[in-house]
């Protein structure tokens, strides 16, 4: 080959090169390359990639040598055991006896012939690596590496030249340019890698900030965000699983499965602007406290006011000679005190909610209300006020129409939130799969009444996870955390109702995934023997 084919080759490999470097991805890998497309363009027996650290110092990377067969750092395995090099000695003066210091210092390259002849440079190491291993530490080359600010990064450094006939030999002018320009794309591919890692950290950070701040505003939906992720991870792992079933064919690769990890860490942003008061209302009659304290005070009132009204009767009956009827006095008396703790119990058991309130009790509720209490003015007022009459006789949970109208709006405020940001390709989907979570597959869910046809599988997904996680969290100040058996058997009604995906659900149970996640986030009383044959519509 002639001179000049041999620069057009060293020329479009290190075109090749560059390409590569900026499509590969991995950190790790990339500092590899950079050393491996080097040692190969240079034809150098061995190379090293050391790191700028913020501490002024140089941190080994990479090690290859090739007539040694070491090869250490990166993706070996096999950690570098030297210590960095200092960029300035202890005494503050900048440490210019080593080469690698010396070309970041004075931004330079530094082409050694051979390093045993070197002057300036202390090779005190290198010679006795070499005496340790046999080896014989001859020609270096010593590249710096800028990015596209000017700022040194790191230090590439080859060593020992090889020619055609395995000579080493000093690296040419010619080869000294091309680890030049190949430094240069190299810091550049690295930087990028940096700044897409640190953008993508930012981002991360981000999330969790969101997911924090819910956490700060309501500890207990600040779990759910936390969790969800986990169980819908999961899942999404469990149907790429799948061998068998309508589902069979469907996989998220990597870039998928993150996108939907996203969603499930943003899928309840939208509570941030939900009121503290109803975010997790912890009984009918909390608002900025429970009002039940106040009930509390009135049936005590009521009793006082019960005393006086015996001590009034008892005394008109002594002054009219009735002392036969005193008895029957203090027994209507103790009746009324008995029903009014009882009446008390009663309104203390109502005010936690519950799943079904019978309308007996919501009857009762109204009943007690129309007990009459003297105000501070003499005049006679209902017991329970209408406000109170309405929140007591919930029929479901501690939520009013109102207040679960309020509740639910977070949803639509997580969508608007996550559609107003700029998605880079690859999370353009993240408002879908975050949005998606309370429809229902017969198009009765909320906030768009979206049906099966309108939502992705991982939408689909995302109810599944967001109701499980709900049915089971044991740090719900306003319902009991059910057992493995009593989720299973809502999720399976919720299945023949059309309200979860068929298909995803009997993957949920075949692949145990409801029992890989309780074993990891779920109380031990909880995880009960579960009857897979017994779960309504489960299909094997």
């Amino acid at each position: 080959m002639t001179a000049r084919g041999a620069l057009v080759k060293q020329l479009e490999d290190l075109n090749a090169i560059g390409i590569a470097l900026s499509a590969e991805h991995d950190h790790q890998r990339l500092l590899e390359m950079i050393v491996m497309s080097a040692k190969r363009l240079t034809n150098a027996d061995a190379g090293t990639l050391y790191s700028v650290t913020q501490d002024k110092t140089l941190r080994f990377e990479i090690m290859r040598t090739s007539s040694l067969g070491i090869a250490m750092g990166g993706t070996t395995g096999n950690p570098i055991p030297f210590q960095p090099l200092p960029l300035y000695l202890a005494s503050g003066q900048p440490n210019h006896h080593m080469v690698a210091a010396y070309a970041v210092l004075n931004d330079c390259t530094v082409n050694i012939e051979d390093a045993y002849y070197a002057e300036g440079f202390d090779f005190s190491g290198t010679r006795q690596f070499d005496a340790t291993t046999g080896y014989r530490s001859r020609s270096f080359l010593t590249v710096p590496m800028k990015n596209h600010e000017g700022e040194i990064i790191g230090v590439l450094q080859l060593i020992n030249a090889k020619d055609a006939a395995g000579q080493i030999v000093p690296f040419s002018d010619s080869s000294q340019q091309l680890v030049e320009s190949l430094a240069s794309q190299a810091a550049v591919a690295l930087t990028n890698r940096q700044l897409i890692e640190g953008l993508r950290n930012l981002f991360e950070a981000f999330i969790r900030l969101i997911a924090g701040a819910i956490d700060a505003k309501s500890p207990y939906t600040g779990g759910h965000c936390r969790r969800v992720p986990e169980l819908a991870m999961m899942l999404a792992a469990a149907v790429n699983r799948a061998a068998s079933g309508p589902l069979k064919d469907f996989y998220m690769n990597g870039k998928e499965l993150d996108e939907l990890r996203i969603a499930a860490w943003l899928h309840d942003c939208g509570k941030i602007a939900t009121p503290e008061s109803l975010m997790d209302k912890p009984t009918k009659l909390s608002t900025i406290f429970d009002r039940i304290g106040l009930l509390e005070q009135r049936f005590a009132l009521m009793k006082k006011q019960a005393e006086c009204r015996l001590l009034r009767q008892q005394l008109d009956a002594v002054r009219q000679g009735r002392e036969q009827g005193l008895d029957a006095l203090e027994r209507q008396y103790a009746d009324w005190i008995r029903q009014l703790d009882d009446d008390l119990a009663f309104l203390q058991r109502v005010n936690v909610g519950s799943e079904s309130m019978p309308a007996e009790d919501q009857e009762r509720v109204k009943k007690i209300a129309q007990y009459q209490l003297e105000d501070e003015s003499g005049k006679t007022v209902n017991f329970l006020t209408e406000d109170e009459v309405y929140n007591l006789t919930i029929s479901s949970g501690t939520l009013t129409p109102e207040e679960r109208q309020v509740v639910n709006q977070h949803i639509v405020v997580t969508i608007d939130m996550l559609e107003s940001l700029p998605y880079p390709p690859g999370l353009q989907r993240v408002p879908e799969y975050a949005g998606g979570h309370h429809e229902r597959l017969d198009g009765h869910g909320y906030p768009r009444g979206l049906t099966k046809e309108q939502l992705s599988i991982p939408a689909r997904l995302m109810c599944i996870a967001d109701i499980f996680e709900a049915l089971t969290s044991g740090d719900r100040p306003y319902k009991k955390a059910k057992t493995l058996s009593e989720a299973l058997h809502i999720l399976g009604e919720m299945k023949l109702d059309q309200h979860i995906d068929p298909d995803l659900f009997d993957i949920f149970i075949r692949e145990k995934v409801y029992l890989h996640y309780a074993r990891r986030y779920l109380q031990p009383g909880q995880i009960d023997a579960v009857d897979e044959a017994a779960i309504p519509g489960y299909a094997p």
